[in-house]
């Protein structure tokens, strides 16, 4: 089956009080990561690179940052005359707000971009989560398996949490026969990644069918009850490589810490699957004299002049002489003044932490400064 046949449709927007005041200007799919990218980035790449050739991002109340960074989409080669990359903002009434009340919502209000579309399937992707795909072999398995929808799902026990998360229980025949939403302790190792493979043609009757019904979130209302009670064919397809929750400041923070480890960088970064994301025209960094940077990723257009350890330090961030920063995230235009200590912050964009300021945060929930915030 030909990826060029499959569109996907990215739903944003969602959960975003998860991360605070980090989110509060900008959705979670716009977070910035890894010193140079954001959430978003590596659905767009993951999808482009499977050959994917018509993608459409659902935005949401906060979407002016996610709008700026993909631009027209040229980064991913999705700038042509046919298809390409379409930014779909809600549509806004008195009534509503710019909030969907869930990817039902969502999926409807985009209905006629989902008729008009000349694929045959559709590949619904959600922006909480971080992960680096091929999605050709899940396409070739759904094929195979004959089954209505496929569900990407992981094993990994850190995309577990207690009251929060979907989970499957999955036949031998890799049918999911259960399905667990929310539950206090899950009970089932599988967890859903929320990215669903299906015919248009199917999900379009689903979304009119479940609207018609009341209801609003395509997971707990429509595929719950699907697998339940409707004896569709839903199978499970085992996702094997890194993956990573954005559902807290911790799991944010901790994504961040991890990517400095080579080895995660290199199952997330592979050779075969590069991520694209805007380009933004900088000098390299810059060490001065004084500079001692260890176990660290420093992204272009940076002057260090201080001691940084350990931490992402994001574009365009300058760390004084005298200033030390351990365990780290720094944000795109920071300022670090001279004799400042930060251990266990995260600065958003264009932070400014003023001469011989302290800030150490706990080990397990990292202090969080707002954008454009001087101390």
């Amino acid at each position: 089956m030909a990826m060029k046949n499959v569109m996907g449709v990215i739903y944003t927007g969602e959960k975003d009080s998860f991360l605070r005041e980090l989110t509060l200007m900008r959705a979670i799919a716009a977070m910035p990561v890894a010193g140079r990218y954001r959430v978003i980035d590596f659905l767009v790449s993951g999808l482009v690179n499977s050959g994917v050739k018509n993608v459409g991002v659902i935005m949401q109340k906060n979407y002016h940052s996610l709008m700026d960074h993909l631009g027209s989409g040229k980064e991913w080669d999705l700038h042509g005359k046919n298809d390409g990359l379409y930014i779909l903002p809600p549509f806004l009434t008195r009534e509503n707000v710019g909030v969907y009340s869930g990817s039902l919502d969502a999926l409807y209000s985009n209905y006629g971009y989902l008729r008009r579309s000349k694929q045959e399937y559709v590949l619904l992707l959600n922006s909480l989560i971080v992960y680096n795909a091929n999605f050709e072999d899940m396409m070739e398995a759904h094929g195979k398996s004959g089954a209505d929808v496929t569900i990407l799902y992981t094993k990994d026990a850190a995309m577990r949490r207690p009251e929060y998360g979907i989970y499957f229980d999955i036949s031998t025949d890799g049918l999911i026969t259960d399905v667990e939403i929310d539950p206090t302790r899950p009970r089932y190792e599988n967890t859903c990644m929320e990215a669903f493979l299906l015919k248009k043609s199917l999900l379009l009757e689903l979304v009119d069918r479940g609207v018609a019904h009341g209801y609003h979130d395509l997971t707990r209302d429509v595929f719950q009850r699907m697998i339940r009670d409707a004896g569709m064919r839903v199978a499970g397809f085992e996702y094997r490589d890194v993956c990573y929750r954005m559902d807290s400041v911790q799991s944010y923070f901790q994504f961040n810490m991890d990517v400095i480890d080579p080895r995660v960088r290199h199952a997330l970064f592979s050779d075969d699957k590069p991520v694209y994301t805007k380009v933004r025209d900088e000098l390299p960094a810059r060490y001065l004299d004084n500079a001692q940077v260890t176990d660290s990723i420093v992204a272009d257009g940076c002057i260090v002049d201080g001691t940084v350890e350990h931490s992402v330090l994001f574009r365009g961030v300058k760390v004084a002489k005298g200033a030390t920063v351990k365990n780290c995230v720094i944000m795109q235009d920071s300022q670090i003044e001279e004799g400042v200590w930060l251990e266990n912050c995260i600065l958003d964009k264009q932070a400014v932490i003023k001469q011989n300021g302290k800030l150490i945060g706990p080990n397990s929930y990292p202090i969080v400064i707002s954008k454009d915030m001087s101390i």
